[in-house]
């Protein structure tokens, strides 16, 4: 019998059943370390089950690498979607890892980590050891480490551009670290993967990597969700494809075969990383599908649930841009709200990217089709956002974020619900008052009071509401 997908602190016996089982559910949550081997596997890693005494188990790949394991060449640990757990707590360590993410460490060290997230480094490091069983600096660099590792299997980008992307300082750092951790030098690894080969030529080729999730997986409303707020410049997406600007470039998700693969065209490739873990955040691959799924399936939502298993929440590209989109589109039609953002685009951004805070709060609106009340909370908004006062890329709690949104002129609960939802991932979130999830709720029969029975993946029962429609 498999065990619920819901392990919080790695009981032996329930890591073990659950990695002889092989079971999918588990892949992200923890690793298997194997002391006579001195490797850490997924718990799907199709190799023999070790013996019992053999086995130790970690909740981060950061912890097992710095307990001296290194990651299997057969299940590739790289390849793990990330653990759900943390987007639905919302904490201090959910959000350090999506900085890390984002690569603020390889930006501004643990100090800019700590100082964004408004704590010291010494009790973030002791919030990471406690949580994850290594500091941040080490799953900063683990996190760099596995990137490298999967850019240098999967695609032919010149060592020298992978380390790089991967945050590091210098190819001979990169060395350094590859020999230190692994036990052998990039180049090494790329001669045995038998992947793409390097190009000889100058010419930047884009470059492919698969985006792994768990199933099942629902692109298809995902991606016609994504196309019907699209905005004009910035973003085209289509049956199965999304793609948009980015500093130095475009980044397209192409799903085919119940697969996602990122292409990327971009100039720089420290900025690889990031895109990797927005492009996640976006397609809401990091979510337990089963989880969401059993849970409202109790409910009168069963039968949409059981017409689109896997159903995911859209997540933002950037924090700021899905809150613009959540104001422009207070009480006007989808169609409307895509026509004002990509008038916004055109004047205030640049190069086919949507403007940031700084840009918005200094641009001149009027003649876009907004009234006079909704510039000056644009305005204000960015104002905010500049100045660091509410943060919506993962730094902020979200439920001071949600605080400070509302004291905002002309911001209001629906609005910063739709932000919650999408933008700080708060898969709790719900719009109250929609129009469309109204109505879904009228056809369907659904009285007010079974809201609460959605708790906590009301994000999701609003998903397939409006999905229903």
């Amino acid at each position: 019998m498999l065990l619920k997908a819901d392990i919080s602190g790695l009981d032996f016996d329930a890591c073990y059943r659950a990695a002889s089982a092989r079971d999918a559910r588990f892949d992200g949550r923890f690793y298997t370390a194997v002391s006579t081997t001195r490797i850490y596997c997924r718990p799907i890693c199709p190799a023999r089950t070790p013996a019992r005494r053999n086995v130790r188990f970690y909740r981060h790949a950061a912890a097992a690498e710095a307990a001296g394991f290194r990651p299997c060449k057969r299940c590739r640990p790289e390849l793990s979607p990330g653990d759900p757990g943390w987007n639905v707590r919302g904490d201090l360590v959910g959000r350090a890892l999506r900085l890390i993410d984002e690569g603020v460490v390889d930006d501004f060290g643990i100090s800019g980590l700590a100082a964004r997230l408004h704590i010291t480094e010494r009790h973030l490091h002791r919030l990471f050891t406690t949580e994850l069983g290594a500091g941040p600096l080490a799953v900063a660099r683990t996190k760099r480490l596995l990137l490298a590792k999967q850019l240098l299997t999967e695609t032919a980008l010149p060592v020298t551009d992978v380390a790089f992307a991967a945050g590091f300082g210098s190819v001979r750092q990169f060395n350094a670290t590859m020999k230190e951790t692994y036990g052998f030098a990039p180049s090494e690894l790329r001669a045995t993967a038998g992947g793409p080969r390097p190009e000889t030529t100058e010419t930047k080729v884009p470059l492919s990597l698969r985006l792994h999730h768990r199933r099942p997986y629902d692109p298809v409303s995902l991606l016609r969700f994504l196309a019907m707020r699209a905005i004009p410049g910035v973003e085209e997406v289509d049956d199965t494809t999304y793609t948009r600007a980015v500093p130095g470039g475009s980044v397209t998700v192409t799903v085919a075969d119940g697969h996602l693969r990122l292409t990327a065209s971009v100039s720089d490739t420290r900025h690889l990383a990031r895109i990797v873990a927005r492009s996640r955040r976006l397609f809401d691959l990091d979510a337990d599908p089963e989880a969401v799924g059993e849970a409202l399936s109790e409910t009168a939502l069963r039968p949409l649930v059981t017409a689109r298993p896997g159903l995911r929440v859209p997540g933002a590209w950037d924090g700021f841009e899905v809150a613009v989109r959540a104001v422009v589109g207070q009480q006007i039609s989808v169609a409307g709200a895509r026509t004002i953002l990509g008038r916004i685009a055109g004047r205030a951004g640049s190069d086919g990217l949507f403007p940031t805070a700084e840009q918005l709060a200094a641009a001149d609106l009027t003649g876009l089709g907004l009234t006079g009340r909704r510039m000056t909370t644009l305005r204000v908004l960015g104002e905010r956002v500049a100045s660091g006062e509410i943060d919506l890329d993962g730094a902020q709690e979200p439920g001071e974020a949600v605080t400070e949104l509302l004291a905002i002129p002309g911001i209001g609960p629906w609005t910063t619900s739709y932000i919650a939802m999408r933008a700080l991932r708060d898969p709790d979130a719900w719009p109250g008052g929609d129009l469309g999830l109204r109505k879904a709720m009228a056809c369907l029969n659904i009285p007010e009071e079974h809201i609460e029975r959605w708790r906590p993946w009301r994000a999701y029962a609003a998903m397939h509401l409006w999905s229903s429609s």
